[in-house]
């Protein structure tokens, strides 16, 4: 089968360890399952992985990719992969099983015409969707989900600052924050970007570390160092930070006299789980949302599709058609 994988690691320039080619076709084992992959999402997930960032050279090559949207062998049905891979027997929230992993990390991943993955772990897909629609759902959008109404519980009314707003995660957040009656305000580097996010759905959109209007509920960050501090400042007394990533670096200064004096809280979020992907579903079945997609492109220009990502040539997802 034709696949996208990661052949070698390379921290310092990722795409030289990244090949478009021939894998063996995966055959599943007991309680797993074959879906037909028609169309595959990036996420900066695969970009890490090519830095070797989760994963050791001894198990390469390694199938990059953790969204999927395609056909489930077994059944026929049209379906939406969940990349969370929990431990047999796993019982709870997903992301908190302390053996779960994602595929591309210990499973090969879903860039490739194939794609194994439990049974559990697919969801019918919305009929009203497109095939590239849903496969931006299962890491994109509900990491989004999770970060806005599962950890940081936000309300109709509240405000929420959306950082970096042009990449798969803030996209989405900016959507969904203002379908649910959130006061959305964002940042982008460019103009251009800031007018996006207005079209998207944010309130009010700025450069990135500008002063905001008011000082929001909760910040959902994706950057990391480059806009730590701004979100920080940003928040009201008690406000939340909703952390999914660090696309800009890990280690920012913590500010810890601005955490306890104004008793912010400082939440971790990762992916989200199988109830709360048929939820994300079905908000967007009553909403009328849409992914918002950057570009579709073949899955032999996966290397034009990662560059992009890398160098932030983008707003909302860019997904591959298998």
């Amino acid at each position: 089968m034709r696949a996208v994988y990661a052949e070698s690691i390379n921290p310092d320039s990722p795409l030289d360890g990244l090949v478009v080619g021939e894998r063996p076709d995966p055959t599943p084992q007991d309680g797993w399952t074959r879906v037909a992959v028609k169309s595959a999402s990036l996420n900066h997930h695969d970009l890490w992985t090519l830095r070797g960032v989760g994963i050791k050279s001894e198990q390469l090559p390694m199938i990059l990719g953790c969204d999927a949207a395609g056909i489930d062998e077994s059944t026929g049905d049209e379906v939406v992969v969940h990349s969370v891979i929990n431990t047999e027997g796993w019982r709870g929230d997903d992301t908190l099983d302390p053996g779960r992993t994602l595929l591309s990390e210990k499973h090969q991943g879903s860039l490739a015409e194939y794609v194994l993955v439990p049974k559990q772990n697919v969801i019918p897909k919305p009929a009203e969707l497109s095939w590239g629609e849903a496969a931006c759902l299962s890491t994109a959008w509900l990491t989004a989900y999770r970060m806005l109404f599962t950890q940081a519980r936000l309300q109709p009314g509240q405000a929420v600052l959306v950082q970096g707003a042009s990449g798969g995660v803030a996209t989405a957040c900016i959507s969904m924050a203002r379908a649910a009656g959130l006061r959305v305000f964002a940042t982008a580097r460019t103009e251009g970007k800031q007018a996006r996010a207005r079209e998207l759905g944010a309130h009010e959109a700025f450069a990135s570390g500008a002063r905001l209007p008011e000082r929001v509920d909760a910040v959902m960050e994706t950057v990391g160092e480059a806009t730590w501090s701004h979100s920080l400042k940003s928040l009201k007394p008690g406000g939340a930070i909703v952390v999914s990533g660090a696309t800009s670096g890990a280690g920012p200064s913590a500010d810890l006299n601005r955490v306890f004096f104004l008793q912010l809280r400082v939440l971790g979020s990762t992916m989200g789980t199988k109830s709360e992907l048929a939820a994300l579903i079905s908000f967007l079945r009553i909403t009328g949302l849409r992914p918002l997609i950057d570009r579709e492109i073949p899955l032999e220009k996966a290397a034009d599709g990662l560059a992009a990502m890398a160098s932030g040539d983008l707003v909302g997802k860019i997904v591959l058609t298998v």
